[in-house]
């Protein structure tokens, strides 16, 4: 078996980390934090520096793993070092069943609702949109995984181009004109917020993808001194550009405008601040940016079975493991990524539907997230257990802060609405993953 070459250097892997930690949360998630906080600016920005500050500390403490743990490519291959195979695949589990496909599904929601606000829809096509968006990114990924790896690497430019142009000019309009310190001044009217920990995990949204920067130490010249600061420092861009942008949007409208238009705020300010046509531009800037990312998740969703069947658990792991020698695809492992979205793109359907009774909300745009974090909490208490031979800062100082992090992340999941029906489905798929993986284990004895 060939060995993945080191060919790159500090400055390509602090690209790759922004590349993949920017996504569409920060537009998606921008109006849930400031009405988390109840309307108040300050609060929103300090939410958002604490959400950044768990992921750079997280980021850092992963690094340390993947810099000790050779050949590693995932969150699963470090809980499988720290605590076996069984244990990794409950976590491959996770991430094939839920993860993965519940953000995909809401990524899809989230490209749509963009393009139907570019076509002045009104909402009359997020749906239908969301449909066309799912099946296409699907398709492309079963019929040819090298387009969907060349588009995804095509779409990293579009991420970041609306982000700092609405930075930068609307934090210079927004201060020339006095609108971003009135917002510090004033707070909405009229919003009950979850508080500083539920907009702290809106944020988390907007986050996520740092721990899939920690497993590119294998293509990484001298991994154990540039993996950490790539993480580190990428992270530091990130958040560095997210609350830039921030200030930007809060530069352009008024708090109380921001929480009345919500997800449409975005589309609002870019249209104020460049005009029609180069707002146009730059919301298909955003579009595009939202359609990476969701390429992005699917290229995870349609290797999920197949990689817990590479490992020869799971259910079928004999379909599974077959690789197209036409398209060089996982097939059936993308059929079945496919299905287990749309069922989860239909329980998020149901919020918008009243299917849960009035004012309820499954958030599976977070909650799969904060339960991801309590993984994080494992391979933190693994590394000041076992991970002997680093410094008190490294082995202790570093994973305990990152827990603490942890902690305060599933703290805010467990007062989101309706978590308890989300814990208690994630536990029926955890079961039905060790009875479908044990029926495996018996028929190959």
């Amino acid at each position: 078996m060939k060995e993945l070459k080191q060919k790159y250097g500090l400055l390509t892997a602090i690209a790759m980390v922004v590349g993949i930690t920017i996504g569409s949360g920060v537009f998606f998630k921008a109006d849930d934090v400031l009405v988390s906080t109840g309307g108040n600016l300050g609060l929103a920005i300090l939410a958002w520096l604490i959400g950044g500050s768990i992921m750079v500390i997280g980021g850092y403490t992963f690094s340390l793993v993947a810099a000790k743990v050779s050949k590693v490519n995932g969150l699963v291959d470090y809980v499988e070092s720290g605590y076996g195979e069984t244990a990794g695949y409950f976590v491959g589990w996770f991430q094939t069943i839920i993860y993965y496909p519940t953000l995909t599904a809401v990524l899809a929601w989230v490209a749509a609702l963009y393009t139907d606000g570019l076509l002045g829809l009104d909402g009359a096509g997020i749906w239908y949109i969301t449909f066309i968006y799912f099946v296409s990114v699907f398709v492309l990924n079963y019929l040819s995984p090298v387009l969907a790896g060349k588009f995804q690497v095509s779409t990293t430019i579009f991420k970041l181009v609306p982000l700092l142009l609405v930075a930068i000019v609307g934090s210079v309009v927004g201060l020339a004109n006095g609108v971003t310190v009135q917002n510090f001044q004033t707070s909405a009217e009229g919003v009950t917020g979850g508080g500083l920990a539920a907009a702290v995990l809106a944020t988390a949204f907007a986050y996520e993808g740092w721990v899939i920067a920690s497993s590119i130490n294998a293509e990484l010249k001298d991994p154990k001194k540039n993996l950490p600061k790539a993480l580190f420092f990428g992270s530091l861009i990130v958040v560095f550009v997210y609350i830039l942008y921030y200030l930007g949007l809060s530069g352009v409208l008024e708090n109380q405008v921001f929480i009345d238009e919500g997800n449409n705020a975005v589309n609002i300010a870019v249209n104020n601040l460049f005009g029609n046509f180069a707002g146009t531009t730059l919301t298909v800037f955003v579009i595009v940016s939202c359609l990476g990312t969701l390429n992005g998740l699917t290229m995870g969703v349609s290797r999920g079975m197949y990689s817990l069947a590479y490992r020869n658990r799971g259910p079928l792991p004999k379909v599974f493991s077959e690789v197209s020698e036409k398209s060089n695809s996982p097939e059936a492992s993308v059929l079945v990524g496919a299905l287990i979205t749309f069922i989860w793109g239909v329980v998020w359907f149901g919020n918008f539907h009243g299917w849960y009774g009035e004012g309820k909300f499954l958030d599976t745009s977070e909650l799969p997230i904060a339960m991801l974090y309590i993984v994080y909490l494992f391979i933190y208490i693994w590394v000041m257990r076992t991970f002997t031979e680093l410094n008190f800062f490294k082995r202790f100082v570093a994973p305990t802060l990152a827990s603490i992090g942890s902690l305060y992340i599933i703290y805010a999941a467990v007062q989101k609405d309706m978590f308890l029906t989300f814990f208690v489905i994630s536990l029926l798929v955890m079961l039905a993953g060790y009875l479908l993986d044990r029926k495996t284990r018996k028929t190959a004895k």
